[in-house]
């Protein structure tokens, strides 16, 4: 696929980074030379200096027979106007805009956004992304990360496994006997060894699970609390809801979540910003139970004079990736009980990864999926970055009928899939409903774990773990239609 990104900013560096990967033909435009140099030297890709709203740009970068726009400058008026002209002008088939403001990204009408306004085919919000992210932690406090799947009616979940927890020593096998009644798949395992990173096990009927394993597992939406419980709670006891939250910095994201939270009413909210001007922003925009504080979040005194220890969930979310780090292994050590730290270096993040820092959390990481799913062949409903851009989540619908598909009408046994492939799990009975492949349900859905005698029926919702993103190609060959079926 032919690719143009604009921006080789923090966003534009992933998208990069990633979808050279895999074979593309990336062309990046920014007016900074030494970005693009850096980029050039990096990876297998063109850069192009300029404005990506000046049409012979745009022509110089090879828009005339590009498949996809990905714009992901800093302004959004320049990411709005990017599509427009590569409508107008190039007739680019796909263009996605990055945008601050979520008020496009929750316009549905088409007036600003349809191919008569702003010529956007989707819309990238960031900061909406890791909002969304952080919330599902806020729900599900045992989690290192929950990413839904079929409009929400599955969920991959991974989660560290607790010593005396119920399934924790037992083989994946037996975890049947011992929850009959919950369908749960686990499809992945990293395994912790000395003096190396975790280490990829691949999940079968005799694989144990050991106590620190990070593991992944799919079951439906419903199931999700079970699923952590058996590998996280200990002695029968429940972990602690989330109530109480502090904020390190007080940027879009820190607004989003105090604003999403706060209308809740049931946590105990305070955000610690350094700028005066800043906080007298929040304070205006921001529910009256939210606490405002100005001060340095790296103050120990401060933290302590805020009851840092009783804190359930800290959250480092400045710009400066080393604040965020010395903050959370700070309140770590003062008592919080779970820290989480934004980290745009991918060094970093795959340095803190298992430390004492619970979650490193790459904002490019959050949002990847979302431009994924428009790189992927097929009918690709969602996709998911995971383990920082190695391995992949994909959700992929099955179409055609037993003469024009290699999988419809087929037992899952012949199904030809690299060995290292887990289907997860089946959604049955969805239908997409036209608006960016969200999922509706035309009868009550049904979530089927598959065994080798599941028969694939066309419409189904196949929910792959990939532990590598090399496998994506194979996955998406077996599941393309022939030319055949209309």
């Amino acid at each position: 696929m032919k690719i143009i990104i604009l921006g080789a900013g923090r966003v534009g560096f992933s998208v990069a980074d990633s979808l050279v990967s895999e074979n593309n033909d990336i062309t990046v435009i920014d007016t900074d030379a030494a970005r693009l140099r850096d980029l050039e030297a990096r990876f297998d890709l063109r850069g192009v200096v300029g404005n990506g709203v000046d049409p012979q740009v745009l022509a110089e970068a090879g828009a005339r027979d590009t498949d996809l726009l990905i714009a992901c400058a800093e302004r959004d008026e320049t990411n709005l106007v990017c599509c427009k002209v590569a409508q107008l002008i190039f007739n680019i088939p796909t263009r996605i805009a990055r945008v601050h403001s979520s008020g496009f990204a929750f316009e549905h009408d088409g007036t600003l956004l349809g191919n008569d306004g702003f010529a956007v085919d989707r819309v990238i919000c960031p900061e909406e992304s890791l909002t969304r992210y952080i919330a599902k932690l806020v729900q599900y406090p045992e989690a290192l990360q929950v990413r839904e799947f079929a409009g929400g009616r599955a969920c991959l979940v991974s989660c560290r496994a607790r010593a005396g927890a119920p399934a924790v020593g037992m083989r994946i096998k037996e975890l049947r006997q011992h929850l009959p009644e919950v369908a749960v798949r686990m499809v992945a395992i990293y395994r912790r060894f000395a003096d190396e990173p975790d280490r990829f096990v691949p999940c079968d009927g005799d694989t144990r699970i050991e106590p620190g394993d990070e593991v992944f597992a799919l079951a439906g939406r419903e199931r999700i609390a079970q699923v952590l419980a058996a590998l996280h709670h200990v002695g029968g006891r429940a972990t602690r809801a989330v109530h109480r939250i502090m904020v390190a910095g007080g940027g879009r994201v820190a607004q989003r979540l105090a604003q999403q939270l706060g209308r809740e009413g049931q946590f105990h909210l305070k955000i610690v910003e350094e700028s005066h001007e800043r906080c007298v922003q929040l304070a205006a925009l921001l529910p009256p139970e939210v606490l405002v504080l100005q001060g340095d979040i790296t103050d120990e005194d401060l933290l302590g004079d805020e009851g840092v220890e009783e804190v359930d969930l800290f959250l480092a979310l400045t710009d400066d990736d080393e604040d965020n780090i010395m903050a959370c292994l700070l309140a770590k050590r003062m008592g919080a009980r779970r820290v989480l730290a934004l980290i745009n270096r991918r060094a970093y993040a795959d340095l803190m990864h298992g430390t004492q820092i619970d979650i490193a959390l790459s904002p490019a990481q959050a949002m990847l999926g979302e431009l994924l799913a428009h790189v992927r062949r097929g009918d690709v409903q969602s996709v998911h970055s995971l383990r920082r851009g190695v391995a992949e989540a994909l959700e992929i619908v099955a179409r055609g009928d037993c003469k024009s598909s290699r999988v419809v009408g087929r037992q899952v046994s012949e199904i030809r899939l690299p060995p290292e492939v887990h289907m997860g799990l089946i959604v049955r009975g969805l239908q997409c409903d036209g608006q960016e492949g969200a999922a509706a349900a035309v009868a009550d859905p049904e979530v089927i774990i598959p065994r080798s005698h599941t028969v694939i029926e066309s419409g189904d919702h196949v929910v792959f773990f990939l532990p590598n993103k090399r496998l994506v190609r194979e996955v998406e060959r077996q599941f393309r239609v022939s030319a055949t079926f209309f």
